[in-house]
Parts: structure tokens; sequence; C-alpha cells
């Protein structure tokens, strides 16, 4: 008996392709795209599926389950499965405002988390995991945090390396260890917000070191530090929220030497150098003794792992600092931590990160061909900032964007000295498909081309 003929919107598998279920999951939603399905349409049923391609049922159940999770489809009972009518945005909220990891085409989360933690519950005693951790990370999750930070920083002692909920209690913690309460922390003018909360929040004050396009002018720093005795010097070199500068070997090596001539210790911020095209090396691996160095995995990987490393050479200040992150975080949560060391000793954190970085340069060749001559981005990372016409206030255009269903980061949102620039940040990952974000950026750039006062006209 000749086998059914293949549905015509399903093309051949291949195994070079990811996941056959994912496959089949892509072909509807490509089908629905162009037309080849339409809603009322009736699937096949699994099994006969299964059988002409030649997969168990288990695939083709998958497919279908991961074809209704993107709303693509919907069961009728004993009446079998259609495709989906188009389901209405009650929320149109595009969110171009949070700097999260895109989702990575081909990876399914559900089975790294599956088969992650069944790795970790197999390995581990789950007593330890249900209790606290002092010590800023076991044995094994700093052997894994000194592997993760070796491309950074070669290789590293483990016992250098500390793990953290998260990169803003690391920055906190910093802050409260190696500073007294009015000392001055030195930053570029626009910054990463959680910077100036923590400080804020802990009685230190924030002194704005002018930069240019190749970040923190140097000799506006050696002024600085005569005219201010600063704490601490704040660096983000590395597509550096917000403005998504990359800071060049010779100023790195600039402002380390000026640190060190001034006696300034630096901590050094970089969510982003795994996500960058080739980055020059951190300044902490230079100057190792002088900088306090932050690598977190909320920003390249997931933010649902809460788990940043902090790298630092003395041991007496490694004491302080934990003693500082007990005061308000304690510990990383040890399930957390078991997960991303497992993820890290097994690959699966490599793998994640590689689909992070090919789906952001997607999405910023998508930008640049939205944003046509505003884009200024740098083609990789999670974020550009872009400069407003005359016409435009940040805070302005935030607010029109947001009548519009777009969220948006205005610049004064990360001014350190309350003067802000022209601009603001967009986030190209929180979005989830790439179709909705290009949406989003249509109607933004709509905006953009508009007078305010033409908007506010159009509003009734």
């Amino acid at each position: 008996m000749q086998a059914e003929p293949l549905p015509p919107w399903l093309p051949r598998l291949a195994a070079r392709r990811g996941p056959r279920f994912l496959q089949i999951a892509d072909a509807l939603q490509a089908a629905l795209a162009d037309g080849a399905l339409q809603p009322g349409d009736r699937l096949p049923p699994q099994r006969q599926l299964a059988a002409q391609l030649g997969v168990d049922l288990t695939t083709v159940t998958r497919a279908y389950d991961e074809a209704r999770r993107r709303h693509l489809l919907e069961g009728r009972g004993a009446r079998g499965t259609y495709v989906a009518a188009p389901k209405v945005e009650l929320d149109a909220m595009l969110d171009l405002g949070m700097n999260t990891p895109p989702p990575p085409a081909g990876v399914d989360f559900d089975d790294l988390l599956r088969q992650g933690l069944s790795q970790v519950l197999m390995r581990a005693d789950t007593a330890l995991l249900m209790t606290y951790h002092l010590g800023g990370g076991s044995d094994s999750d700093r052997a894994a945090a000194a592997r993760w930070l070796a491309p950074m920083l070669g290789a590293l002692d483990p016992r250098e390396v500390l793990v953290c909920p998260g990169a803003q209690a690391a920055i906190a913690a910093l802050i409260l260890a190696l500073t007294e309460p009015g000392a001055v922390i030195l930053a570029e003018p626009a910054s990463y917000p959680g910077l100036r909360a923590a400080a804020n929040q802990l009685g230190r004050r924030i002194v704005a070191v002018a930069a240019d396009a190749q970040g923190m002018v140097p000799e506006l720093l050696e002024q600085a530090c005569r005219q201010h005795q600063p704490a601490l010097l704040y660096l983000n070199p590395t597509l550096q929220n917000p403005t998504a500068i990359t800071m060049g070997k010779r100023r790195r090596q600039q402002l380390a030497r000026i640190a060190q001539r001034c006696q300034l210790r630096i901590v050094e911020d970089d969510p982003y150098w795994l996500l960058a095209d080739a980055p020059p090396a951190p300044i902490a691996r230079g100057s190792p003794e002088q900088v306090y160095y932050i690598s977190t995995l909320s920003k390249c990987l997931t933010p649902g792992l809460r788990v940043a490393f902090v790298r630092m050479c003395d041991p007496h200040e490694r004491a302080r600092f934990l003693v500082a992150l007990r005061s308000f975080a304690l510990m990383a949560a040890p399930v957390t931590a078991a997960l991303a060391t497992q993820w890290i000793f097994d690959g699966s954190a490599d793998r994640l990160l590689q689909g992070v970085r090919e789906e952001a340069r997607l999405r910023h060749r998508l930008a640049r061909d939205v944003l046509a001559g505003r884009y200024s981005g740098a083609g990789d990372g999670l974020h550009i900032w872009l400069e407003l016409p005359g016409y435009w206030s940040p805070s302005q255009l935030a607010r029109a964007a947001e009548r519009e269903g777009l969220s948006v980061m205005p610049a004064e949102a990360f001014a350190m000295n309350g003067t802000a620039a022209n601009a603001i940040r967009i986030s190209l990952g929180s979005i989830q498909e790439r179709a909705r974000l290009q949406h989003g950026l249509q109607r933004l750039s709509q905006l953009l081309a508009q007078q305010p006062e033409a908007v506010r006209a159009a509003v009734v």
C-alpha cells in the first residue's frame, strides 16, 4: 500500500535543521503566514502524520503542543486539531525597554530545564540544595564560574571567584564593602540605573565623568580624581548600557593607568562581553589586583538564571564582600546556581549563548533595516542608543510611545548627573517573536517621523 503524501505545507525534515518537532511547528507557522494554511483548516491526526514523516508519535505530539503554545492550533475533542483563529491581543504593549536576551531559535527551554534539573538532582545532595550556603558558592559552582570567565580573564583560581544572586546584588555589596557613607563613586554620565539606585540607597554619591565616542575621557578622569578623591570607579566598557559603546583597548589601558596612579579601585561590570563581536580584553585581565570584575548570566543566557560571578583577588576583601552581601541577599539560590553549574559543565550554556548571539545579530539587522538612517548600533548586544530628532525630548517620546503601545527607556533613566542626552535606549530582546519586534520598531519609526504636535492632534 502506497504511503499517503505529506501535506503540501510541510517540508521534508532534515537533521541539520534542529529538533524535528520544532521544524514541524515552524512549518505550521510559515504556512499560516504565507496563506498555505487558513484558520479552520483541519490538520492530519498525529499518528497519521508521524507515519508519513517516519518519526515517532512523541515528536508530532511535541510539535502540536509547541504550535498550541504559539496559539497556532486548537483542539476540538474527537473532531481533531484545527488551525486556530488569530489571537486578539488585548494587551498590545510591546516592550522595547527591558534588556533581556532574545529567545534563541531552535532552543527548547522546557527540554533544557528538564535535562539540567534531572542531572542536578541525580548528582547533588538534595538536602544541600535546600539549605543555606554562606561561602559565595560551592566548590563546583566556583569551578564552573572560573570556566565561564576564562574567555574574558584567562585561567583563574576558583577561590578568587564568588557566586552572587545577580549583578545588582554584587554591585551593592561591593559598594557596601569597599566604601564609606558619603564616598564618591565615578561613572560615565549615562550609565546603568542600578548603580545610581544602590549608591543612593547606601548614602554614596555618584559623580559623572564626561565620555566621548570611546567612553570615559582619561584627562577628565584624572581631574575628577584630584577634585573628589573617589573611592570607586564604575565602568561598563563592553556594549555599554545604555550607549552600546565598546571601549577600545587603548582607552581601557589609559583609564587603568590613571586609576592605578590615583589608587582608585575599579568595578568592571561586563554583562555583554560574551555577546560582543571580538571585544578587547577586560580591564581586569591586565589589572587583576585593582579591578573587581562582574559577569552575569542574566544578560547573555536568561534572566531566570539569577546568577552572577565576581572575581576578587584579595581574600580579605572577599570576606568583607560576603559579609556585605549577606546583609541583604545572603546567597544565590542553590538550585539555580547548581543548574547554572550543570549547564556550564555539560555545554548547554555555550549552546544557549551561541543561540542568543545569533538571534541578537538577526535582530540588529532587522532594526537597521526598519530604522534606516536612525540606526547607530554595532550589530551585536541587546540594545541600541537612538539619538532623537530635535523636536522630540526623551521623556516626551517615551510618553507618546506608551500611548502607541510601546515601552522604551528615555535617557533620563540613565543620567548620573541630572543632565540627559537627547536619546532613548531600545532593547531588542524582550519581545519574543521577531515579527512583533519588527512591528514595534515600525511603529516607533513612524512616531519619530512625526512632530509631537501632530501626534497629540491625532489623539482623540
